[in-house]
């Protein structure tokens, strides 16, 4: 939980928490105070992806409010391939967007830009682009990217164009050959940019 904000009968509300939190295993919450501290949920689960009710009672009729618990935001623009599955775009949560891998392909066209592996790695970037300006957001926010490639004979290739749209500090990166990568692509492209 980002922030979580706590009132006891009497006394003064304060949001200073600590929280441990394990999507499967029960919650257990410190607060800032220890005499405010809060018994363990005993047979509390929390899916990551359903939260749970808005208030939850303490002892000493203490409760604790959930301000920001997984506040997810959608992310689609048009200037981007549409997800063709169950996916999005790219999720805003806790201040940081995490995209999808981005295929090479043109949303205008709905193909592959002719050209080779630097033609797809430069039409991937401008994807992941276009879903960052739409979350208000631009390359130089991005902290983590991952590479992937269907051979990794094409790194040196894909490392040229690459460069072109990152400067200092770069953001970390990962890059590795798979398998293969939907639709005969040649690379893909994810990150993760911070607000």
């Amino acid at each position: 939980f980002s922030t979580e904000q706590v009132k006891c009968p009497g006394k003064p509300a304060f949001s200073r928490t600590k929280c441990i939190f394990d999507p499967f295993r029960p919650v257990k919450i410190v607060l800032a105070r220890t005499s405010y501290r809060a018994d363990e949920f005993a047979n509390t689960r929390h899916s990551p992806t359903i939260a749970p009710a808005n208030k939850q009672v303490l002892k000493d009729n203490c409760y604790i409010r959930r301000l920001n618990y997984y506040n997810m935001k959608q992310i689609n623009t048009a200037k981007a391939p549409a997800a063709i599955g169950p996916y999005s775009q790219a999720i805003e949560v806790n201040g940081f967007v995490y995209t999808s891998g981005q295929l090479p392909i043109d949303p205008a066209t709905g193909a592959f830009p002719e050209g080779g592996v630097q033609a797809q790695t430069r039409q991937s970037l401008m994807n992941v682009k276009a879903i960052l300006e739409e979350a208000g957001l631009g390359l130089q926010n991005v902290v983590k990217t991952t590479v992937f490639l269907a051979n990794m004979s094409d790194f040196v290739a894909m490392n040229e164009i690459y460069a072109q749209f990152f400067s200092e500090p770069f953001p970390a990166r990962s890059a590795f050959a798979v398998k293969d990568l939907p639709k005969g692509a040649q690379v893909e492209i994810e990150v993760v940019a911070a607000k």
